[in-house]
């Protein structure tokens, strides 16, 4: 039985351990223990953090791992691609997992690369003057994910609030001050194996408005005209190819203008979060998305094949969207999955206000009542 180490063990990483265990892997979880679902799930647990990669990679040396990997997380990326480098396993370079994982760094590779970006400038004072970049501008912290931290801004007097809102949220206490660029959103979904990137689907996301711009709902296949497919495709390759992802699963995320210039935003090496990899890939072109992700971690990777073409998506349960409550008591409609945690709805202002969720699939997109 093969060995695969998997860094993270909270919901976001239950479907690959589900997984792994399904086709025959012996897992191996490494994470706080503190809300890690996973813990009686895999095979192995192992109450170190995620970060700690000198303790994991001599827990792994004595395990044999035969792979490492993670999904729907950033923060574990760097120790994956330090511990793969130490065994001589299938990963990124750690160089490039710092690219990845810092939005800084990420748009430094990005200008090397000739890839479209909006301007920007990095911050480690709340009173740094901004210039050359106009407003309005959208402020974050360099190396946090899920909305936190972030703040849209239309004036210069609100900035150095923003920017120390960030730089709270940041570990490494630097922020990032980007130039808003108005259109609408969408991630791309891939899969590369030695350097071959293959696109698996485009999303189409609804955030809510500033300030905090949280998402919403996902919906697969994206709307956007075939013209606009292209650019996105092209500018996907060209972003992966500066970061230097070479293998594995990568969520990238782009705005698109009224006039169709595509900007990329930020590119993770890792399938993306949000049912978006684990649920809405699979259900909308067939791919064991999942099982792809380990096959590469274990070096036996197939080339991935499009078996159906259906409609995806998940929707977040909250104030904004809870015109589709009835959907959720319509079992035999759609083939849906469910949850609703908390049925006293609030208007949300980072991922964890949510109080539920519906993924369906269907011949059709599923819009709101």
């Amino acid at each position: 039985m093969k060995k695969i180490a998997i860094i993270g063990a909270s919901y976001l990483q239950l479907p690959l351990v589900l997984k792994a265990r399904q086709i025959g892997i012996e897992t191996h979880c490494f994470a706080w223990p503190e809300a890690a679902v996973c813990k009686d799930i895999s095979d192995f647990f192992y109450p170190i953090s995620i970060l700690e990669k000198e303790l994991i990679l001599e827990k792994c040396k004595g395990i044999s791992i035969d792979g490492i990997t993670t999904i729907a997380t950033d923060m574990a990326v760097p120790t994956i691609c330090y511990v793969a480098e130490q065994l001589n396993l299938n990963s990124n370079s750690f160089s490039s997992s710092i690219a990845t994982t810092n939005k800084c760094a990420m748009r430094t590779a990005f200008v090397k690369g000739s890839c479209s970006i909006p301007k920007f400038i990095k911050v480690v004072n709340s009173t740094e003057r901004i210039n050359g970049i106009p407003f309005p501008v959208i402020v974050k912290p360099s190396d946090r994910s899920g909305s936190r931290g972030v703040t849209k801004i239309d004036k210069k007097e609100d900035l150095e609030l923003a920017i120390e809102k960030a730089l709270q949220e940041s570990f490494e206490k630097t922020a990032l001050v980007e130039q808003f660029i108005e259109g609408v959103e969408v991630s791309v979904e891939a899969i590369s194996w030695n350097g071959k990137h293959t696109i698996l689907a485009i999303t189409d996301k609804i955030t809510t408005n500033a300030p905090c711009f949280v998402e919403l709902a996902h919906h697969q296949p994206s709307q956007l005209s075939e013209e606009v497919l292209i650019k996105i495709k092209e500018e996907t390759i060209k972003c992966l190819n500066a970061l230097e992802i070479k293998f594995g699963a990568s969520h990238s995320e782009f705005k698109i203008t009224k006039k169709g210039e595509v900007y990329v935003i930020e590119v993770g090496a890792r399938m993306g979060g949000d049912f978006i990899g684990s649920h809405l890939v699979p259900l909308s072109t067939g791919y064991d998305f999942l099982k792809g992700v380990i096959d590469v971690a274990l070096n036996q990777f197939e080339e991935p094949k499009i078996t159906k073409k259906m409609y995806a998506g998940v929707y977040f349960l909250s104030k904004e969207t809870e015109k589709i409550l009835p959907y959720f008591s319509q079992d035999n409609i759609f083939d849906v999955q469910k949850d609703i945690q908390n049925t006293t709805l609030q208007n949300i202002t980072n991922s964890n206000d949510r109080s539920g969720y519906l993924i369906y699939q269907s011949n059709k997109r599923i819009k709101l009542l």
